[in-house]
């Protein structure tokens, strides 16, 4: 568990960033790629995706695995957008390099790293090049045809998170920003993350709206940088197709109804508790748990109690339903 220390101070200089993070992005949709865990948010990205992907791209797999620590250098905490970042890598201080790669290694010691890994490690930055180029690259081919509806995404995020900072102040906005996330002033409690003590300082926290994360809330390894935390975003399903017409939604509320049909369309999106599933499908709390049990009885929906709430997942079933195929060859 992650735990952020707050003080006044902090919640004075604390922001929403407005747009998608290009290197958070690389390295988030890399897990997807490599993971193909796509489903039905990411699906059609990623089959449109595929053949896109640059032949460099190995560079970058093999500094961001399918899953765990991925070096900070990555996600340089500057502004300017792509190009300042992209520049920001390529001249990436020695001893960041040193520090992020030998946190890397210990991550996984039987991992046998390429030689140019090596030699980075040993301080020889010019091997920077070829990746700041394939970072480049990857998001200009892979991100780059689908970045304005990312942006607008992101945006919509930001825009419902707003609402709720000017309802309820940071209070409200840090209470309902992930279910696996507890806000107890001074601390905000990240279950999943990475175990560990984040202590502000004074510094703030950008709170960066991710558009390819789905699990909970991530910040970088080391707390010495600048502070943020990269949360998921709600998205709207149809978010890669917008010209795409309501009939498979018709057909779904047919076959279950819908409400049944909102509730698994707003799961598709990740996890939810009740209240959360509630507000997105338009119905009352009550309603929606009496719904999503008959969902989980017809194996759509799985159910886990955390804490004092029911978190809600849909199912390998769920999801084959909402795509109209068969459920996924768990092999």
């Amino acid at each position: 568990m992650l735990r952020i220390h707050f003080t006044g101070e902090d919640l004075a200089r604390m922001r929403i960033a407005a747009e998608p993070d290009p290197m958070w992005e690389m390295q988030l949709s890399l897990h997807r790629l490599q993971r193909r865990d796509a489903g039905v948010v990411f699906g059609p990205w990623l089959r449109e995706s595929l053949a896109r992907v640059p032949p460099a791209t190995r560079l970058l797999t093999t500094l961001v695995p399918a899953t765990g620590y991925a070096p900070d250098f990555l996600t340089p905490a500057v502004g300017g957008g792509l190009a300042a970042q992209v520049e920001a890598l390529r001249s990436t201080p020695r001893q960041r390099l040193l520090r992020d790669l030998r946190q890397f290694a210990r991550q996984d010691v039987a991992r046998r790293l390429p030689a140019w890994v090596r030699e980075l490690a040993e301080g020889e930055p010019a091997g920077l090049g070829p990746v700041a180029d394939a970072a480049q690259a990857y998001i200009d081919a892979v991100l780059g045809p689908f970045w304005e509806r990312m942006r607008a995404q992101v945006g919509r995020d930001r825009a419902r998170r707003s609402a709720v900072l000017a309802e309820g102040g940071w209070d409200a906005v840090l209470s309902t920003l992930h279910p696996s996330v507890r806000w107890e002033y001074p601390v905000l409690r990240v279950e999943g993350a990475a175990d560990g003590d984040l202590h502000l300082g004074g510094r703030g926290l950008r709170l960066q709206p991710a558009f390819f994360r789905r699990c909970g809330p991530l910040a970088p390894g080391d707390p010495a940088l600048p502070p943020v935390l990269v949360h998921p975003i709600e998205h709207d399903v149809r978010w890669a197709t917008p010209d795409a017409g309501p009939a498979d939604g018709q057909a779904l509320a047919a076959l279950i109804g819908p409400t049944r049909a909102s509730l698994l369309s707003a799961l598709a999106d990740g996890v939810a508790n009740t209240g959360e599933l509630a507000r997105l499908a338009g119905t009352t709390a009550p309603n929606a748990s009496r719904h999503i049990t008959a969902l989980r009885e017809a194996a759509l929906v799985s159910s886990q109690r955390h804490r004092n709430a029911t978190l809600h997942t849909v199912t390998e079933l769920g999801l084959a339903l909402l795509e109209g195929g068969n459920p996924r060859d768990p092999a």
